[in-house]
């Protein structure tokens, strides 16, 4: 898999190992016709992944749909459950984790490239379909209507990636069109913001630790993008989850961490100083005292 030095992602050929690294008959991206999407059955793999996945970024954008069964999954600093009926959708670039899926699920997995839709103007996705957009619930709830307008595509797609024939991408690229018109009408309304101003304070601060924070690691400069004070944000995230505006920091930190250690070619005094401008030592405490364990420790469980 190839690293990298800066934020780390995966890419579509890199997902084969992430993914199906112990399914041996799986077939490789690099071995089939497909550059740009993937899809397969839930029920096809299950049984051999290893839950949890450790966080990462991804180049694509990615939706799990479940027939059956339960699972739970993060999109930035914010965990989710979802079960039978209902889908996750994760847009690129966004760091998630994949922390359980029940054995006994049933459904389908997703992920493409947006150089599938080179027909498209920029920004049309963003624009058109909210389940793009960075700050949006990633969870959809289907209707039994929709589901039964959805499964077929679903299935059209399997059938297409499966087909040995050379297949025209546009028709790929025309079903998940599609796909996301008929998923679009089960979106909840647009109503007035109804949060009160700390958990949308909150919710702004979230995302901008998801989106900066290799730039910036102090509560002073968040508070500035913001534009708010350091303690006007310290109690806006205390009154809404009762925690601290650096338990959330800390959090995020572990997290791109986390993906550091897995995913890129720096080595650990070079994670200190590139993502916590520490020491070494000072790292390895920090890591250890969120998460229990050391850095080298979280390394040898993947």
């Amino acid at each position: 898999m190839e690293k990298q030095e800066k934020i780390p992602v995966l890419k579509p050929s890199d997902l084969d190992e992430f993914h199906y690294k112990s399914i041996k008959w799986y077939p490789t991206i690099s071995q089939t016709k497909h550059q740009y999407y993937h899809i397969n059955r839930i029920e096809s793999y299950i049984q051999k992944l290893n839950f949890p996945l450790p966080p990462h970024r991804k180049t694509v954008h990615d939706f799990i749909f479940l027939k059956k069964g339960k699972s739970q999954r993060s999109k930035g600093l914010n965990k989710y459950d979802f079960k039978e009926s209902e889908l996750f959708f994760l847009p690129a670039f966004q760091i998630t984790e994949h922390e359980s899926m029940d054995e006994d699920t049933e459904g389908f997995y997703v992920h493409f490239d947006e150089k599938i839709f080179p027909f498209l103007p920029k920004n049309f996705l963003n624009d058109n379909y909210s389940f793009f957009k960075l700050q949006e619930n990633p969870v959809i709830t289907l209707s039994q209507e929709t589901q039964s307008y959805i499964e077929p595509i679903l299935e059209r797609l399997l059938f297409l990636y499966e087909d040995e024939r050379e297949t025209d991408i546009n028709l790929i690229a025309m079903y998940l069109l599609s796909f996301f018109e008929e998923i679009k009408k089960d979106l909840p309304l647009e109503k007035k913001k109804t949060k009160n101003a700390f958990a949308q304070i909150t919710e702004q601060y979230k995302n901008a630790l998801a989106l900066h924070i290799y730039q910036k690691q102090t509560i002073v400069d968040y508070a500035d993008l913001l534009n708010i004070s350091p303690n006007y944000l310290n109690k806006c995230v205390k009154n809404s989850i009762n925690k601290t505006a650096q338990d959330l920091l800390n959090e995020m930190l572990i997290l791109e961490a986390k993906t550091l250690l897995k995913f890129s070619n720096l080595q650990i005094a070079e994670i200190a100083v590139k993502l916590c401008d520490q020491t070494p030592s000072n790292f390895a405490r920090f890591f250890k005292n969120q998460t229990g364990i050391s850095p080298k420790e979280y390394l040898e469980l993947y």
